[in-house]
């Protein structure tokens, strides 16, 4: 179990790279913008050699040079002692994320996907369509993250659903060891409830398989009850659940949950 959740943290970190990044002592400071708390956060991947003590002060002065709050992820793989050392600083939960997981021997990929269009790159407009697909308006967002798409060094799948000529539904799988992560699964409010994410999961699940994939793996955001009964229904079983511990500011405000 542990091996396999170590399998899945390191293919998520190549699969989505931050705009920069620091390693600093078994531990990888990411940094963009707040985007995303998994690319804005604190990420450990190796072993110490500093204490906490001296750590997370670091950790702490650089964010707040670079304008965000400090963020650490915290999954089955951290120490409990860590998580509790954050709470007593202060540090609230947000943005708790469950990982789902399956074999393709288990999966339910008996659904046509007519409307999915293919592409072995990310097109430009597709990351346009995706910003227009999350109301992404913050205009240094819009700046560095193409480049962050550009910046996956894994072989990827990206696909998307156009009605009238406009995209309304994305997806990206990355083809990662015997793996392929699903990410990047969004429908334009009005065409949801259509079978689209359906259709967007479903092909790119079974490409990945023409390209060697013998597993999948994915995340959802607590909460989000349609997206994992989804998930669930094409055969993906709870894995591991992960969140992040957020610094206030100076006032005892926390960033808004994204």
């Amino acid at each position: 179990m542990e091996t396999t959740i170590k399998q899945i943290e390191d293919m998520s970190l190549n699969a989505w790279p931050s705009h920069k990044m620091e390693l600093y002592d078994g531990w990888i400071l990411r940094f963009s913008y707040f985007y995303t708390h998994r690319t804005n956060s604190v990420e450990q991947f190796g072993n110490s050699t500093l204490t906490w003590r001296e750590k997370i002060p670091y950790c702490e002065s650089v964010y707040k040079r670079l304008g965000t709050p400090a963020v650490f992820k915290i999954s089955p793989l951290v120490s409990p002692d860590f998580d509790y050392v954050l709470e007593n600083r202060g540090y609230a939960i947000q943005h708790t994320t469950n990982v789902m997981a399956m074999s393709m021997n288990a999966a339910h990929l008996d659904t046509p996907y007519p409307d999915v269009t293919f592409y072995n790159n990310i097109p430009s407009e597709w990351i346009e369509s995706l910003f227009n697909l999350k109301n992404t308006i913050n205009p240094i967002h819009r700046k560095v993250v193409p480049s962050m798409y550009q910046a996956i060094l894994k072989e990827t799948i990206c696909a998307c659903i156009r009605i009238d000529g406009q995209i309304i539904a994305t997806g990206l799988g990355i083809l990662d060891r015997d793996y392929i992560g699903i990410y990047a699964i969004h429908v334009k409010e009005e065409y949801r409830k259509h079978g689209y994410a359906r259709q967007i999961c479903t092909g790119l699940l079974k490409e990945g398989m023409k390209k060697g994939a013998q597993n999948a793996y994915l995340q959802v955001v607590e909460g989000n009850d349609n997206a994992r009964a989804l998930y669930r229904s094409l055969g993906f079983q709870q894995l591991y659940t992960y969140w992040f511990r957020v610094q206030p500011d100076e006032n005892g405000n926390f960033p808004p949950e994204k």
